[in-house]
């Protein structure tokens, strides 16, 4: 897990996607072109919450959220996720 200097707001939440699958279960490598987005992923920074409605997740969480959910930014080199808390399905 990535140690980063940005603090979400309100009920947002920066995620460290997983690595994309490199192989099939039967050993098939899967060429840049056939990844699919990874859908599970680590929180690595969490905002404060609303006012009525406390966030759930914490840092250090891994996480499933859909596969078009959140805003790509990259930060230092890295890829995260930027989404709202309620863009997640579960935590894992």
């Amino acid at each position: 897990m990535s140690q980063v200097n940005i603090t979400p707001l309100a009920d947002r939440v920066l995620v460290e996607p997983a690595a994309a699958e490199e192989k099939t279960a039967s050993g098939i490598i899967i060429p840049d072109t056939a990844k699919e987005k990874p859908q599970k992923g680590s929180i690595v920074a969490i905002g404060n919450g609303k006012k009525d409605e406390p966030l759930t997740v914490k840092v250090g969480d891994q996480v499933l959220y859909g596969k078009y959910a959140g805003t790509e930014i990259t930060v230092e080199g890295k890829d995260y996720l930027m989404m709202r808390e309620s863009d997640i399905f579960a935590i894992v």
